[in-house]
């Protein structure tokens, strides 16, 4: 160890074994003060500077209080609460940034059978970030590190989980950090989207068939199922299964087992079986739509996914992160405005209609610095528009063929324009200030906004 353990350390050997251990470990006391760390914690949580001595808080969230008293889930107050170990899930400072760490706390009794001491193992959770990244899932938000911790639990376990969220929640990026916690990491994870998959197709596509099975079999196929072997099989939008399908993915999950179309040779599976869908599966079920039985047999473990509008912290991150995806060579930021505006919209497509609104954004900004106009224009041509009478013209059909790109291009510059004004309008209506203060805020000059309130006039 780098520092002599104290006095009242409780056995020597027992620091000397923690210092073998290959995953972060540490032992400290009642008042949260370590008494050891060894090299894996000191290198992963340590910053440079010593640990020992200082508190766990201290050293872990940069924070002057324990973690119950600022918001977090303390798992020695757990403890001492329970009387046996607990598991929690963190947010740790480490050297390269904020990281997401998977606790187990162990408390340690004396000779009078008094909680003394404790010994906490840290293991990272590489599947989500807390910061900005290029992949993975990403959030702070406390219904998004409920889900997370719940993603952590059954992760290295065996179990069916079925995922319920809002369409465009993430699903299958839960689905993968469920298989990416698993030890079947290093094997595949095979998708099913049951949605696209006719009836007639589906149990062929899902576990194979041979040759002559059917017109146009012409030779034998291996399916999803055999794909995955050893792995993990998503079945993306499962309420979609038909209903004669149903028996047979039952029969896979109970018994193992399945059979190739036109085959009568008994095959095992050696998978584990990950399902999602935005739909009530309990209302299908009372409506004999979907099966009782397969219902309870997916659902072993169900994680529901909060919505966007559940956790509204986490936009800017995810917004800083899409806008890396998406323009990767560009160096784009959102500026105060945009998204204070972003934050306001509740987003029912969730985290797939940001990364839309999103990308029409950086379409329509030729800067590094999206303002509120570019996000208010991207919600606009986002927008649900209700249909036109039949007895006026559209845009498209007022065009003229014979101009420049003919009436499909006069379409999208009408609906661009439209859109412009619908943003303007908005931003009218919020604003209390100064005209040269909305200027600022929609990141235009104030001879620029004169200009688009006068074509706002003239438009109405």
């Amino acid at each position: 160890m780098s520092t002599p353990p104290p006095a009242n350390t409780p056995f020597p050997e027992l620091v000397s074994y923690l210092e073998g251990l290959s995953e972060p470990h540490i032992l400290f006391d009642l008042n949260y003060r370590i008494i050891a760390a060894n090299t894996a914690y000191r290198q992963q949580f340590g910053t440079g500077t010593p640990v020992v001595g200082r508190t766990c808080y201290a050293v872990s969230h940069h924070i002057d209080v324990p973690c119950d008293e600022a918001g977090e889930s303390c798992p020695l107050a757990r403890s001492r609460r329970s009387g046996r170990r607990e598991r929690v899930l963190h947010l740790h400072h480490t050297p390269e940034g904020e990281a997401y760490v998977n606790i187990e706390l162990v408390p340690l009794r004396d000779a009078a059978g008094e909680m003394s001491w404790f010994i906490e193992k840290m293991e990272p959770l590489r599947v989500a970030q807390g910061v900005p990244a290029a992949d993975g899932l990403i959030g702070r938000a406390a219904p998004f590190q409920a889900m997370l911790e719940l993603v952590a639990r059954v992760g290295p376990s065996e179990a069916s989980v079925l995922l319920l969220g809002e369409s465009g929640t993430g699903k299958e990026l839960v689905a993968r950090a469920v298989h990416e916690a698993s030890a079947r990491a290093d094997r595949p994870l095979v998708v099913v989207d049951c949605a696209s998959l006719p009836e007639t197709l589906f149990e062929s596509e899902l576990f194979g068939h041979e040759r002559g099975a059917f017109t146009g079999a012409h030779a034998a196929k291996a399916g999803l199922v055999e794909a995955a072997s050893g792995g993990t099989l998503f079945l993306d939008e499962v309420g979609d299964i038909p209903l004669s399908m149903q028996v047979k993915l039952l029969r896979l999950l109970e018994s193992g087992t399945y059979r190739r179309v036109g085959s009568t040779e008994l095959r095992r599976a050696d998978l584990r079986v990950v399902s999602a869908t935005h739909r009530d599966l309990h209302g299908m079920v009372a409506e004999g739509r979907f099966r009782e039985d397969l219902f309870h047999r997916l659902g072993t473990f169900p994680i529901p996914l909060p919505a966007l509008r559940e956790r509204r912290s986490d936009i800017a991150l995810l917004a800083a992160s899409l806008l890396a995806r998406l323009s990767p060579r560009r160096s784009l930021q959102l500026s105060e405005a945009a998204l204070a505006r972003l934050a306001q919209y509740d987003f029912p497509g969730n985290i797939r209609e940001l990364r839309n609104v999103l990308e029409r954004a950086l379409l329509l900004c030729d800067g590094h610095r999206i303002d509120l106009l570019q996000i208010e224009q991207a919600l606009a041509l986002g927008a649900r528009r209700v249909p036109a009478p039949a007895c006026e013209p559209s845009l498209a059909s007022t065009a003229s063929p014979e101009t420049p790109g003919g009436s499909a291009a006069l379409a999208r510059n009408g609906l661009l324009r439209q859109a412009e004004l619908d943003a303007l309008r908005q931003a009218l209506s919020r604003h209390r200030g100064s005209r040269q203060a909305l200027a600022a805020e929609l990141g235009v000059s104030v001879r620029t906004l004169y200009r688009k309130l006068r074509n706002l006039e003239d438009g109405e």
